[in-house]
Parts: structure tokens; sequence; C-alpha cells
């Protein structure tokens, strides 16, 4: 009675309840204006996480860890010409005057040090590039490739690719130091090209990776939510066969996305790519949700109902399971909330949060647009069959070949699960669409890795790290990290005090070892900090009280999983030999590779804690355990088949991977929920078990094919993205909701008929 007198009122008050719907929908899309997006990467990281938190430190110690790097490429020869060098000498210069620029690293500013007599004389490897002779270039070329700090760093092994790192403090939080450094390089590389055509310039660095996911972001929000408004729009147009219908559609699709946008932006939440998603995942479950009541509406009026009363039948029948799969995908979202990344939390309250919005607009704003609209609909003729009749009866007859078949065919997707590797790679999260990733490949393949581990080595007191025995085994550490397969690069403390004593004994080759005295080792080292140019310290390699150092492993090519193997081995390699230096590695590196391996054991929490909610909540909906665990098999299932097809496909699940279990699980319970809510209504008016399969199908199996096929359409959508945070999410549920629809109509019938036979 109370339902019933609901939808009178709503279906007597229509243009009251739009107008009021409308102007809440005005007031919450105002506060969209305040939205911001997100271009570091630490917004992944919660505060808590043991890996950033690491990494701050060794930041604090040293110096921040937000660089740039420039590779500079002749298209002939090497890059010892007077010609290259000059480019770089230009660049160099130019770069100090970026925005928040600290320090400057190339070829040409290189700190060389020599012997001439008794004095010590640092200078940079390259003064006046234009000035020099055969014999300069000559000498040039034999110190840069013999250098442990430049060869494989700021040069490549054949000299044929140069280096620059810039390194940038960001002044504070709020700062666009990104955007303006990014938009700096460029114009100084679009000057230097223009000045030197022969030379070809390629950059990347964490600074140009943040920019680049920043605009990644925009690019993507603008492009795609128009794709996927079309794809609803056209996708919903041919499944329902109703213009009207499909207005209405988009209507609500509008609403609730403006909704939600513009309470992100009440609340000043940031933007990432990952919530850049949630508009788009609204409007797609917008479209799932409607479309359950206006096929009903425009069913009931091709079996003779007026528009009113399809209207108020359809919002009758599809209150409840609307209610509860809104509730349900709701409780999905917010499992999102036991990720270690504050992104998916921000995502998974935000899409809950639009779910609330849709459920409110369905039996609002819906149901009084669909009474106002003229809707038309051809009447059915007596004794036609559709094709969801014959579809049911199929089901019903082959009912025992389709329950093996399709654990026939389950068994052999979940074979693939075990091949999946979690693992992230930063210098791959972009297609070859884009710059970034093109330079990044070309740097990797051509100069040196961008993969790297550091390490902080205390030395245990105040100006401990020139003492002999600490020296060794800083030396000993380095000499087994470059044994290493695909160690590129080992920058150590120890190289430069080789270096020195070379030096302060007339640069003698037989002299290029530790020194042995801990006090001649300590004036090597006071006489070079007095004597290195300006900008070009030991401050990021040495600390302060000159108690610890810092040693940098540049690593070509390695995955998330590869990486943690390596410091692994580190570091049982330091357990058994060098127990005081036993650490973990940090690093921007090391933080990508534990983010996904961290974010994918709290997922699995707040998995079993969204799911064992959900399987409560149906148990408690159908009043029967035996139902409510079978309807759990057709939502559990699916997932796992998207993750076994994922594992001979792709093999390797990222950080968005890792979520999408609680995303499609909330949203294939849905037609789930439609499914047996149907059926055990058939049952409740004394069908039998094959009759109540066949009802449903004549009831809802076209509802659900549109909604899976919308939703599907949708996210796939998702999967042109050029980011690959975007394109996984997109295709892993595409995939689990295709397996769900399968499942829905293959697996759960034939389950209820071989194990529900009690009479009605």
């Amino acid at each position: 009675m109370q339902l019933d007198n609901y939808i009178k009122f709503v279906l007597g008050r229509r243009w009251p309840v739009v107008a009021f719907v409308s102007l809440f929908m005005v007031l919450m899309t105002a506060g969209a204006r305040y939205l911001t997006a997100a271009d570091d990467f630490r917004i992944l990281l919660g505060k808590d996480n043991p890996q950033l938190t690491a990494f701050e430190a060794l930041e604090n110690t040293y110096s921040a860890s937000n660089t740039a790097l420039i590779a500079i490429a002749p298209r002939k020869g090497t890059v010892f010409t007077r010609e290259v060098l000059g480019a770089i000498e230009e660049l160099t210069e130019a770069s100090w005057k970026a925005p928040h620029s600290s320090r400057v690293d190339s070829l040409t500013n290189f700190s060389h040090s020599r012997a001439e007599g008794d004095d010590l004389i640092v200078e940079r490897l390259v003064d006046d590039a234009s000035a020099l002779g055969s014999a300069d270039l000559a000498r040039i070329r034999r110190i840069a490739l013999g250098s442990a700090d430049l060869a494989g760093r700021l040069v490549s092994l054949d000299g044929r690719v140069a280096g620059l790192v810039i390194n940038f403090v960001k002044p504070d939080k709020k700062s666009n130091m990104v955007a303006e450094v990014d938009n700096y390089l460029k114009a100084i590389l679009t000057k230097a090209r223009a000045s030197h055509p022969n030379i070809d310039y390629y950059l990347t660095g964490d600074v140009v990776l943040n920019r680049t996911v920043a605009v990644a972001m925009e690019d993507g929000l603008r492009a795609t939510t128009p794709i996927v408004f079309f794809v609803v729009l056209v996708g919903t147009a041919l499944l329902l066969r109703s213009v009207l219908g499909t207005l209405a559609i988009v209507i609500m699709a509008a609403f609730a996305m403006n909704t939600t946008l513009g309470f992100a932006g009440w609340l000043g939440l940031v933007f990432s790519p990952l919530t850049a998603s949630v508009p788009i995942i609204v409007i797609v479950l917008t479209s799932s949700h409607s479309i359950h009541i206006v096929t009903a509406v425009v069913s009931n009026m091709r079996h003779g109902m007026d528009r009113n009363a399809a209207v108020a039948e359809s919002l009758r029948s599809n209150i409840w399971p609307v209610f509860l799969t809104s509730l349900t995908t709701a409780i999905g979202f917010l499992s999102l909330n036991s990720s270690d990344s504050p992104p998916i939390q921000v995502m998974g309250n935000l899409a809950a949060f639009g779910m609330l919005c849709i459920f409110l607009y369905s039996i609002t704003l819906l149901p009084a647009m669909l009474s106002l609209m003229p809707l038309r609909a051809r009447l059915i003729p007596a004794g036609q069959s559709l094709f969801f009749d014959r579809f049911g009866a199929f089901v019903v007859e082959r009912r025992t070949f389709l329950l093996w078949f399709v654990a026939f065919f389950t068994f052999v997707l979940l074979t693939g699960i075990s091949r999946n590797e979690m693992s992230d790679d930063w210098t791959k999260q972009f297609d070859e669409r884009y710059q970034f990733r093109r330079d990044t490949d070309f740097v990797i393949k051509n100069l040196t890795g961008l993969n790297s581990l550091e390490y902080s080595l205390s030395a245990g007191r105040e100006g401990g790290i020139t003492d002999p025995g600490y020296l060794k085994k800083v030396e000993a550490f380095a000499e087994w990290f470059r044994e290493q397969p695909g160690v590129t690069h080992v920058r150590a403390f120890s190289d430069t005090m080789k270096r020195l004593n070379r030096n302060m004994h007339g640069d003698d080759p037989a002299f290029y070892r530790l020194p042995e005295d801990s006090r001649l080792a300590a004036q090597y080292l006071l006489l070079y900090e007095f004597s290195v140019p300006f900008g070009a310290d030991l401050n990021d390699r040495i600390d302060v009280a000159k108690s610890a150092t810092r040693m940098t492993i540049t690593v070509q090519n390695a995955s998330g999983r590869g990486l943690r193997e390596l410091d692994s081995r580190a570091l049982a390699w330091l357990r058994s030999n060098i127990t005081e230096f036993a650490t973990n590695a940090s690093g921007i590196s090391m933080i990508f590779a534990h983010l996904t391996q961290r974010n994918i054991e709290s997922m699995i929490r707040g998995t079993l804690i969204g799911m064992a909610l959900i399987s409560l909540i149906l148990i408690f909906v159908f009043k029967s355990l035996r139902l409510g665990l079978i309807s759990l098999v057709p939502n559990f299932i699916p997932p796992a088949m998207g993750f076994g097809l994922w594992g001979f496909m792709v093999g390797r699940i990222s950080l968005t991977a890792s979520i999408t279990t609680v995303i499609a699980f909330g949203i294939i319970v849905d037609d789930t929920i439609h499914f047996m809510t149907k059926y055990l209504k058939g049952r409740r008016e004394g069908l039998s078990a094959h009759e109540a399969v066949r009802a449903t199908f004549q009831t809802v199996g076209h509802a659900l094919w549109t909604t899976s096929a919308v939703l599907s359409a949708g996210f796939m959508v998702f999967a042109t993205s050029g980011y690959e945070g975007i394109w996984v999410l997109g295709l892993m549920v595409t995939l689990m909701i295709s397996f769900g629809l399968f499942t829905d109509f293959l697996l759960l019938p034939t389950l209820l008929m071989a194990i529900d036979r009690k009479k009605p």
C-alpha cells in the first residue's frame, strides 16, 4: 500500500518532481568548478606506505628526487664533436634556468678531477666546446667512457648518446611545478632542435611522467565522455527500439554524472587517472539501472497497458530489485576503501555516491519523465514467440549439457590464473601514441635504464664515510650489484674515493683503489669539496654529518617483480656479508614495484568483506540459504574467468587490474538479483523450476542482455585509452561483465533446475 501511494504521488506530481530534482542537480553540479587534477605520483600512495616513508627519508637525507632526463643523440657519429658538445653546453645552461631547478648534471659540466703537481684541480669536463681541438675531443672521449660516474649514466657506452639530468625542488604541495617545468623544458628543446637540426632530443623522467599522467587524464575526460554518451545512446536505442526511452536514459546519465562530479568538487577532492574514470562508470551504471525500468514500461505498453499504468507497474515490479542492485553495487565500490591507494578509495566512494544518485533518480526523475513523454509501443500479436521465449526453452531442454559445458569451459579458463604476474612498470604505462613513451623507450634502449634501487649506507658515526673499512664494504656491495644481470650502472661513493686517491698520486692508474688511511681520505674529500664548482657538490651523495652515503643502482627493462626479486637477493647478500647495511632498497621504482602487490593484498581483504556482505544480503532477501548460495556461484565465477583469460592474454596484473574484481562483482550481481527475483516470483506463483526459468527469460531476458551489452560497450570505450590505468580497467571489467551474462544465462538457470526441485 505504501509503495502504491508513493507511485501515485510521483506520477500525480510529475512536473514538481522533475523541477525539484533538476534544481537539486544544478546546485550539486555547481561544485564541479572546484575540481582539481593531481600531477604527482605520490597521490597514489597512502601516508603509511612503508616504501614512501623510506623514500621520503632518503630525500630528506640527500636531495629531492623530482627529475627530468634529456637524451641528446646526433643522427650521425658520436657526441664527442664540437657541435654536439656545444649543444649540450647550451642545454645545460638553459636547464639551470628552469623553474625550481636545484641541480643539473650533464656530460659537459661533469666535475673532472686531475692532478697538477701537488694540487688537485677540479673543473668542468668541457669548457667552451667551440674552441676544442681534435686532441681535446679525444681526451674528453677517453675520460667520459672510462668514468664510472659517466659511462652508462650520462653518456652511452658506445658514445652515441649523451644525457642531461635536472633535479627540481617542489616548493609546496599546491605548486604548479610540474606544468611549469614541463612547459619550460619543451620550449628549450624546441629551440635546441631549431638551432641543431642534426641532433635529436628525447625527454623523460618522473616529472615528465607526472605531467603526462595529468594531460592523459584531462584529454581522456574530454574525449572519452562524449564517446561513452554516444555509445550508450546508440546501443540503448538499438536494443530498446524506443527513441524517447533512450532519451530518458541519457538525461538520467547526465543528471547522475553531473551530481557526482559536483559532489566531488564540493568536497574538494583531487582527481587522478583512476578517479577520472568515475564519470564514465556512473554513465554506464545509470544506463544499466534505467534500462530495467524503461524496458518494463515498453513491454507493459506492448501488452496493452496505457502509459501511466505501464510506468506504475514497471516501478512496482522493479523498485525492490533496483534498490538491491544499487545497494550491492555500492557495497562493492565501498569495499575499495580497503585499498592501500587513496585514489582507489576516492574512486570507490564517488562511485558509491553515484549509485545512490542513480537509485534516487530512478525512482523519481525517471518515472516522472516516462509519464510525461509521449511513449508509443506496438502491441505484440497473440501467439507470437519472441527470442527469449525460444532461448528459455532451449536452456530448459539442454540443461544437463549446458551445465557440464559451462563447468568445463570455466575450468579451462581458471587454469590461466596462475600465469598472471603482479607487476607495474611506470616506463610502460603509456602506449606509443604518447611522446613520453617513445622518448622513454629510446633512452632505455640507447642510454641508460630508468628503474633504480636507492640505498642509504650508514657508517655508524659522524665522519665515518672516509674510514677504509666502511669504504671497502661499500665497494664490495657495489661490485656485487655490477655482477647482477640487468644492472646497467652502479653509482657508489667508493668510486669517487678511488678516483681522488688516483688524483692525489699523480693520476697513476695503479692507485685507482681505495685510500688506506682514514685521515688522508678525509683530507682528499675535503679538498675535493672546496674545489668543485657551484652546483656540483656531493650533497646528493653524502649526508651533512658525513655519516652515510647514497648508492644508486640502475636497472634496465625490469618489471616490478624483477625489481622485488633483485632487492630480495641484495638483502640476503647483505645479511650474509654486511649486516649493518642490511635494509631494503627505496626509490620511485621500488615504490611502484611494491604498490601493486600491497594493493592486491589489501584488496583481497576488501573483496572478501564486500562479497561476504553481499552474500548475506542475498541469503536474507531470498530467505533461503540454499538459493542464496546458488546465486553466489554466477557472481564469483566471472571475475575468476576474467583473470584466467587475462593470464592467457596478458599475464601481468597491474594496480588497476587489482581493483577490477570489486567493481565487476558489484555490477555482475545486479543481473543475478533481477534473474533470481523474477525466478522466485514465478516459484511463489506455483510454477515448477523449469517453468519459472522460462518465465524469467520471458520477463527479464531482454533487459539483462540489454544492460550487459550497454555496460560492456561503455567500459570498452576505456580500452581505447593510451594510458594503462584506464584501458586495463575497461577491458577487464568488460570481460567480467560478459562472463557474468554468460553464467547468468547458462549456469544459474541450469543450477536452479538441478538443485531447486522442491514443490512450489
